[in-house]
């Protein structure tokens, strides 16, 4: 339950972050692209989200693969879509329950 309670806290709390924020500045993805890329510290954070995105997908997919565990497949839309703070855990989570 440790893994779901993180993939909570990880949908929740970023989202509730970026979602504030393109309410106040508007739904433009390029104006987003900018904040993420404005300064070299913000642009290390947002290369650091993209790399480890990229790791647990592949990671996900080889693993799926080898476990036949389908569901953790859902793991995958939910790094994309929210990033790898909701997509460890929630994979974790899936992966931790027995196959069927």
């Amino acid at each position: 339950m440790v893994w779901l309670g993180l993939a909570v806290w990880g949908a929740v709390h970023p989202m509730y972050h970026m979602l504030g924020w393109l309410s106040a500045n508007g739904w433009s993805t390029r104006a987003m692209l900018r904040e993420w890329f404005g300064n070299a510290a913000s642009a290390g954070l947002a290369w650091d989200m993209v790399i480890a995105s990229h790791a647990l997908v592949i990671w996900i997919v080889a693993e799926t693969a080898v476990r036949r565990n389908r569901e953790a497949l859902l793991a995958i839309p939910a790094t994309l879509l929210v990033g790898p703070s909701f997509g460890l855990p929630l994979y974790l989570f899936l992966r931790s329950r027995p196959v069927r």
